[in-house]
């Protein structure tokens, strides 16, 4: 998974309060006509950064002025329909405009909030969804229309603008705002790509098992082969892939041909949203396009590139759902709720930064795009590797999820390790898993510290890797989750204890079992393949210059299973002729029936945890793994009916 935006602490080059919708939208009016709204921004005081003077007037600003949905508990209720078999809706889905009429926000509101941005000088354009105004200026008329100053700030040699001030706005729209994104381009935001963070082969000790795999190995493990074999190919579906990084796209093209994959010609098709971006983390971009075209080889994929920054992340979303091309759609950038929680402490980061994007993926939902979601790569510490262990920031090192696959309307992807044995003959390690299990890399806790690599320094990048699980603090537990068996509950690996803020951690000297009960959203949904020591080629060429030093490179992460589940949605729906929609409601349903398509994987122990979460016998979800791992022949024919 790629990691995105705020990061506070030099980290690997690996690849993933109240509730939000309890949150107020404004603070109490500034004046009779006025009222402040919460903007996001990013984390320049927090980062020291310097401040060295105003903005000049002239510079070119973006700003996303982000509305409120319409009639939130109805669209709730009108999804849930479309998904329930038997229900008038079910499969009935909105179109755009649809939406824009039943659930966006006013059009009187988006009228004079417009209105008077023009009156700035602002120009202003509107998402068909009635939910983003994105609105393109000066420095000096945002400055005039919000009641802010934007100042020239410093940090570790990036020159940004930002401003701490809460924008201020007439109340005549100002009460239909979530909030304002963009008044901070501050983007020191890096990604991962997972890679084995230490090669295993050494001396002549080789490993043996699944160590570089093609998308074929996948068809066998999650029996994707009947598919095939009724004619499907995903012919007639779109796959959208939303990133904030560009790609070659004949890297794609060169590694479907390689593997001998019926890909069908000029199938990309890439929006630069925004302006596009940079290739940092080209890597992320060039899997999800290479994966998800893989299983799905005659389905069109249409990617999404915008810049690393709130306002381009957003924008990237809606651009792919307001374009209502693609029936399903993929993204393995995310960020942890820690930091999130962290900014919006220290008012760096508005309240509603995750329902911002909820808001889009109900928008998804009541168009029927399945929408597919990373859901990390830190284990059950999401924030670990990204703030770095001992770094004094509160909750850093606590157990954490990962933004958005946390939102209620996401399919959040987690990881496991495909079976594989491997004997060191220099440390006289042996390395033994005998079936598949939730991705951990304490299995390799052994090896690891016969290497020496057992210091402070090296628990972040190494022993608190695994698939992202656990419960959200931002967004409570949906109701397909309630009841479900394992949801709210858990038994996990006690390994690390952390000190009382919870901003670093200590290893303990045995691993002891314990129970205990969450709330919140549990995450994720369901689970496959996705540990780098069982992981999947990628075939890369130097950015920008395709055909140069091309060759593969072996990773993993979460950031394969979403877009392989895309992948794998279009081909479902082209196998049925059908658009299955919003995943998971459907897929708890299935989960409790006596021929469930998905196989929990509830051993208890350090032989199946994701670094703290583990499996509870007799249950069908667990932290770890969800709801386990897919039966894709089976998924499709629960779909189906």
């Amino acid at each position: 998974m790629k990691k995105l935006w705020k990061k506070f602490s030099a980290v690997s080059t690996f690849s993933s309060m109240m509730l939000l919708t309890a949150v107020p939208s404004l603070t109490n009016a500034a004046t009779p006509t006025n009222v402040a709204v919460q903007q996001g921004i990013n984390p320049q005081v927090l980062q020291n950064a310097s401040v060295f003077g105003n903005v000049p007037g002239d510079t070119p600003v973006t700003v996303d002025i982000v509305m409120k949905i319409n009639n939130k508990n109805d669209l709730a209720e009108f999804i849930k329909n479309t998904t329930t078999p038997g229900n008038r809706n079910y499969r009935h889905y909105l179109s755009v405009d649809q939406f824009k009429k039943n659930f966006g926000a006013d059009p009187e509101s988006i009228n004079r909030a417009t209105s008077y941005l023009n009156a700035f000088g602002i120009k202003t354009s509107v998402y068909p969804n009635n939910l983003i105004i994105t609105a393109n200026g000066t420095a000096d008329q945002f400055n005039k229309a919000f009641s802010v100053k934007l100042k020239k700030e410093k940090y570790k040699e990036k020159e940004f603008h930002g401003t701490e001030d809460n924008p201020k706005v007439p109340a005549t729209f100002g009460k239909d705002i979530l909030c304002i994104l963009g008044l901070s381009n501050y983007s020191n935001y890096t990604s991962h790509a997972v890679k084995q963070v230490v090669p295993l082969e050494e001396n002549g000790s080789t490993p043996v098992g699944p160590l570089s795999l093609d998308p074929k190995d996948l068809i066998k493990q999650y029996n994707v082969q009947p598919l095939y074999d009724k004619g499907a190919t995903g012919s007639g579906q779109t796959i959208g892939v939303v990133s904030l990084a560009d790609f070659n796209p004949e890297d794609a093209y060169q590694f479907w041909a390689n593997a001998g994959i019926p890909a069908k010609e000029n199938r990309i098709t890439k929006t630069n949203v925004d302006g596009g971006s940079g290739w940092d983390g080209y890597d992320e971009t060039t899997l999800d396009v290479q994966q998800s075209g893989s299983l799905a080889p005659q389905a069109n994929i249409n990617v999404y590139v915008g810049p690393n920054s709130d306002t381009g992340f957003a924008d990237a979303f809606a651009q792919a759902i307001n374009d209502n091309k693609a029936q399903q759609i993929s993204v393995s950038w995310g960020e942890s709720e820690p930091t999130i929680n962290y900014l919006v402490g220290l008012q760096q980061e508005t309240p509603q930064y995750a329902e911002v994007f909820n808001q889009l993926f109900m928008q998804a939902a009541a168009q029927g795009i399945s929408m597919f979601a990373a859901s990390g790569d830190e284990g059950a510490y999401d924030a670990a590797r990204e703030w770095g262990i001992g770094s004094g920031v509160p909750n850093a090192d606590s157990l954490s999820v990962d933004s958005p696959a946390d939102s209620p309307y996401i399919t959040a992807a987690g990881g496991t390790t495909l079976p594989f044995h491997f004997h060191s003959t220099t440390y006289n390690v042996d390395v033994s898993n005998d079936q598949e299990r939730a991705w951990g890399w304490d299995y390799l806790y052994n090896y690891f510290d016969a290497r020496g690599l057992n210091t402070p320094q090296g628990w972040g990048d190494r022993y608190l890797v695994g698939g992202g699980g656990g419960f959200s603090q931002l967004f409570s537990t949906p109701l397909y989750q309630k009841g479900v068996k394992g949801v709210n509950t858990f038994t996990a690996v006690k390994q690390w204890t952390p000190n009382a803020d919870q901003s670093s951690l200590t290893r303990d000297a045995a691993a002891t079992i314990v129970k205990g009960k969450g709330t919140g959203r549990n995450v994720p949904d369901l689970s496959m393949n996705a540990d780098p020591y069982t992981g999947y080629k990628v075939w890369f060429s130097d950015p920008g210059a395709p055909g140069t030093n091309s060759g593969y490179a072996v990773y993993g992460g979460t950031s394969f299973v979403s877009p392989q589940l895309c992948g794998l949605s279009a081909l479902i729906n082209s196998a049925d002729h059908t658009q299955v929609g919003f995943w998971n409601t459907q897929i708890y349903r299935f989960a409790q029936q006596k021929t469930s398509p998905l196989h929990p994987l509830n051993t208890t122990g350090a032989t199946n945890d994701n670094g703290y979460y583990t499996g509870t016998p007799g249950t069908v979800y667990n932290q770890a793994t969800g709801l386990g791992v897919p039966d894709i022949a089976a998924l499709a024919d629960k779909f189906s009916r």
